[in-house]
């Protein structure tokens, strides 16, 4: 049985939704949902018949609801102004007002180009694009002239595809479809196209005297366009560690472009087009700029977010690591209810997904920066590590609790690593405050001034880069520039003293507090 309205074909048996000749991907319930309404469409259906319908008669949250029913207009090209064909009835309910054949088979269907589309296998070959960002890695091109070296340069991809798919918010093709394309002349477009994704990294393999060089680029197979471009190249010894060396440089370069890209492409779509991804998306863009403005406008984008989307659990932590960063600039001065709204929100996101690394990593953060819990944020950090190792945000905040744990040199082979992962990350500056805290700690007081001014010039409104400026240039004697800190310091932070220290930064180590207290009286902080 066939349901047909509008561009759209409901084929029950297939439990497939066709739109336009597409095949477009629906959660289950959001499936049984479009269902049940095209069913009822003879009546207005209360929030009582959905619940019982679709969830069993469970308790739940009318942004549940509300998600749901926004997912099934998006899935059928509506939305909630123009209610073509879902329309709200006010405190009534829902009514589906599309006028609706029943058919049995897509030739009496009467959509246009729907003969040519009459089941997934057909659709196989030109899927719709998948709601997050997706990516396929076609494989690379051997221009060594040795055809013996394939299997080397087609491990490297392999391992490529591995380590993306690592990442929860993006949708990787799989090897078996993305190597059809081996040996081809291919068109990135029709790529694209063929395998539903929005973009395609492809590159080429060359070695000469025992010296390897890969080049890939990242293209949007939507328009054609190049996104990123990268060169890496390695010795030929252990062919095993080069393949980690090559793909752990790859992913960690594509990755933080991959969200760039995707955060202007949520810039420009219609508000009306947004969705939980597009909202989320452009809280990142807020939340990386680091300012109290930006967080204060991040936060509600997230909110947004988890509204379309309530077991998005990213979008949870990431709400909850901005109230982190707000205790990191010390703008939550006397606001318990904030520190606890942080806490909760971070201990949600672990509720809802502990296999989303990102989830883990900034709520493992979170609860160990607000709740106190370092060991129990250590392990959350740990895990985030062990789903995603390709992860820089994991590496450089866990590198932070090890710092404030008393685990120096753990913290710089950490935020080593992190930087070394991801070299141009919109969070670097962090990376690098987080060095210079390190090395003022074991007392590399110049190399720790050079990491601070490092992280100062980036984001001049980072308040530990300017203590930790302040400090060490104190500790290696130059007052000048100690004293030419702390102003800034103090323009930043009029309210800090001495004595907030212990509140303000977690530092288990006795002899690292007084480091950082002893620094910080000569460059002329009040007690």
């Amino acid at each position: 049985m066939l349901l047909v309205f509008d561009d759209c074909v409901l084929d029950l048996e297939r439990r497939e939704l066709l739109r336009a000749s597409r095949v477009i991907a629906t959660a289950p319930q959001v499936f049984d949902l479009l269902v049940y309404l095209a069913r009822s469409r003879e009546r207005v259906v209360s929030r009582d018949d959905l619940i019982n319908a679709i969830w069993g008669g469970r308790i739940v949250s009318e942004s549940t609801l509300a998600s749901h029913i926004n997912a099934v207009r998006k899935a059928v090209g509506d939305n909630g102004q123009q209610q073509c064909v879902i329309r709200t009835v006010a405190r009534k309910g829902f009514r589906f007002v599309a006028d609706v054949r029943e058919v049995n088979s897509l030739e009496g269907a009467g959509v246009p180009g729907a003969e040519s589309a009459p089941s997934a296998h057909a659709e196989a070959s030109a899927p719709a694009l998948p709601a997050k960002p997706s990516i396929a890695v076609l494989p690379f091109v051997n221009l060594s002239g040795d055809h013996e070296q394939d299997y080397l340069a087609d491990g490297v991809v392999g391992d490529i595809i591995v380590a993306l798919s690592q990442y929860r918010w993006l949708f990787v093709v799989a090897r078996n479809s993305s190597f059809t394309y081996k040996d081809r002349t291919v068109d990135v477009k029709q790529v694209g196209r063929e395998l539903g994704v929005r973009y395609v990294l492809e590159g080429s393999w060359r070695n000469a005297n025992n010296r390897v060089r890969i080049t890939v680029q990242l293209i949007d197979a939507t328009t054609g366009t190049h996104q990123w471009a990268g060169r890496f190249e390695g010795v030929l010894g252990d062919i095993f560690e080069l393949q980690d060396q090559i793909t752990e440089s790859v992913v960690g370069a594509i990755a933080p472009e991959l969200e760039r890209a995707e955060i202007e492409r949520a810039r420009h779509k219609p508000t009306e087009s947004l969705d939980a991804y597009d909202y989320y998306l452009q809280a990142m863009a807020k939340l990386h700029h680091g300012t109290k403005e930006t967080i204060d406008q991040a936060l509600p984008l997230f909110h947004k977010a988890m509204e379309f989307d309530p077991d998005f659990a990213s979008a949870y932590a990431m709400a909850a690591w901005c109230y982190s960063w707000r205790k990191a600039n010390r703008w939550l001065i006397g606001c318990p209810e904030d520190i606890a709204e942080g806490i909760r929100l971070a201990r949600r996101a672990v509720e809802l997904d502990r296999g989303d690394a990102v989830a883990l990593t900034r709520s493992g953060h979170t609860i160990s920066y607000l709740a106190g819990d370092l060991p129990g944020g250590i392990a959350l950090l740990d895990k985030a590590l062990v789903l995603n190792p390709n992860l820089a945000a994991a590496w450089f905040l866990g590198a932070f609790l090890r710092l404030w744990h008393g685990e120096t040199d753990v913290a710089i082979e950490y935020f080593t690593h992190a930087m070394r992962l991801s070299p141009l990350d919109p969070e670097l500056y962090r990376m690098q405050a987080g060095m210079a805290v390190a090395h003022l700690f074991v007392g590399r007081f110049d190399t720790a001034s050079s990491w601070a001014e490092k992280a100062f010039r980036d984001f001049p409104g980072f308040l530990l880069a300017a203590a930790i400026l302040a400090a060490s240039h104190a500790l290696a004697g130059r007052m000048v520039e100690a004293q030419s800190a702390m102003e800034h310091l103090r323009q930043l932070d009029p309210t800090l003293r001495l004595s907030c220290l212990t509140e303000w930064l977690p530092i288990h180590r006795p002899d690292n507090l007084a480091t950082l207290v002893d620094g910080l009286r000569k460059a002329g902080l009040p007690e």
